[in-house]
């Protein structure tokens, strides 16, 4: 390949003859050897979209002429819509404002003008008005946002309706419950199942809680929060462009020198994030328990079979989507580990741990999305119930003597558990023996179905 000789503020730089980059991209891509991790595609297509939404902006303040503004907002929608993907070299490990990250947009949307033939500089023209300290922290925001409403919020409502439907399906199913791993007190699989839907419906509400403050840009702040060098009413007009092209309801910040050295929104999401994959890996955890068997575990349900579970045990079928939760659940607890970590960093008007926090925010998003819709496609919504066994536990279950508390006494309730446990019958059977009670009276109080009364109930679920 042949080269080119571009310059910055620090001389010349060659770079490669086709590459749509400039001079301090080169330089960055030479230094940020590290990981060969680039920014996630969520950052950069918000990154882009800021360009575009403050090239009109200045357009409209008089600050850059209509040809000029077009033209960046040409190549950086061409950016969003995913073309151009290979211009973007930097690594995640870089300056910590993600400088290099700016540039390397400004560089490679100035080179797309050129080469239809409108010369723009990447300082002077395409970051007018702009500082990578008030365009990164607002593109994280942007690209969050994007994501959130695009892919995980749909998600969640996918797989709360296929865990609504299996509960309604089941709701008369009566099974053993189990506190401690250990036997007791009888549900249906439609209070079960009803627990997981009201912990994502409070999940749902938890995330939505969160945006809104996402929504509050400190675009406009430019370099500590001050809006040097950016016009007035350029924040308002370049938010106002962003909120038309991606239909969110995106605002200035109240306080931008906040939003430029601190990054509690984020680190809020990520909070959330975090909340949302322990409740997917709870769910996972109770799915591989009730699964477990098929002879010597719970077996109270089986599973779909994705796969041989076995490259040894001929016929072997293991839980795989639960243990991909179960992996998604710790790297996305470790990707809020390092947003924490991230919002911590830096000193007065700069937050300096900026690709970190985008690489750790950003990506679980789809992730998530990812795994509620393996989740629930290949593991809810298609396992079946092994009633036989069910209901031989249920009625060897002892802790149903807890009905018969207020009729005999805790005292000769807990013998008569403890006999059947011991001969391995039917509570109802040594009840009869040792209770004084008539079988009528027995088996009205130790009707599974009725001692299922009380909690939640979805619809379809059994009810006295």
């Amino acid at each position: 390949m042949g080269a080119r000789i571009e310059q910055d503020s620090l001389g010349a730089v060659e770079v490669p003859e086709e590459a749509l980059w400039g001079a301090q991209t080169e330089r960055a891509r030479g230094h940020f050897t590290i990981s060969g991790l680039r920014m996630p595609a969520a950052f950069l297509r918000a990154l882009a979209r800021i360009k575009a939404a403050a090239a009109r902006a200045n357009a409209r303040l008089g600050e850059l002429e209509p040809g000029q503004a077009e033209a960046i907002a040409a190549a950086a929608d061409a950016i969003v819509q995913g073309r151009h993907a290979e211009a973007f070299p930097v690594d995640v490990f870089q300056t910590g404002s993600a400088t290099s990250s700016n540039m390397n947009m400004n560089e490679v949307i100035a080179q797309l003008a050129r080469r239809q033939g409108v010369e723009l500089h990447p300082n002077d023209h395409v970051n007018r008005s702009q500082s990578s300290n008030d365009v990164v922290p607002s593109a994280i925001q942007l690209a969050a946002l994007e994501r959130v409403h695009a892919v995980l919020l749909p998600a969640l409502e996918r797989l709360a309706g296929t865990i609504r439907r299996r509960a309604e399906e089941l709701g008369d199913v009566v099974k053993t419950g189990r506190t401690h791993l250990m036997d007791a007190m009888p549900l249906t699989f439609g209070q079960e199942l009803g627990g997981w839907l009201s912990q994502l419906e409070a999940a749902d509400r938890s995330l939505r809680a969160c945006l809104p403050g996402l929504c509050a840009l400190p675009l406009g702040g430019t370099a500590v929060g001050s809006g040097i060098n950016a016009p007035e009413g350029f924040a308002e007009a370049a938010i106002e462009e962003l909120a038309r092209a991606t239909g969110l309801p995106l605002r200035p910040a109240e306080d931008r020198f906040a939003g430029i050295s601190g990054q509690l929104p984020a680190l809020e999401l990520a909070s959330r994030l975090e909340g949302l994959a322990v409740l997917l890996g709870r769910i996972a955890e109770d799915l591989r328990w009730m699964n477990s068997g098929p002879l010597a575990g719970l077996a109270e349900i089986e599973l779909p079979a994705l796969q041989p579970g076995s490259s040894i045990m001929p016929g072997k079928v293991n839980p795989v989507a639960c243990e991909a939760i179960l992996m998604l659940v710790v790297q996305v607890r470790a990707c809020h580990l390092a947003v924490s970590l991230g919002a911590q960093g830096g000193n007065f008007q700069l937050n300096t741990m900026l690709p970190l926090i985008a690489h750790n925010l950003l990506p679980p998003i789809d992730w998530l999305a990812g795994g509620m819709d393996l989740l629930g496609g290949k593991a809810i919504a298609g396992f079946r119930v092994r009633r036989e066994r069910i209901e031989q536990a249920l009625a060897r279950n002892p802790v149903l003597v807890t009905a018969l508390n207020p009729l005999i006494g805790y005292d000769r309730a807990a013998a008569i558990a403890k006999r059947a446990y011991r001969e391995g019958r039917p509570v109802l059977e040594v009840a009869l023996e040792d209770s004084g009670l008539d079988e009528a009276t027995l088996r009205r109080a130790l009707d599974p179905i009725r001692l299922t009364r009380g909690g939640r109930q979805v619809p379809g679920a059994a009810r006295d």
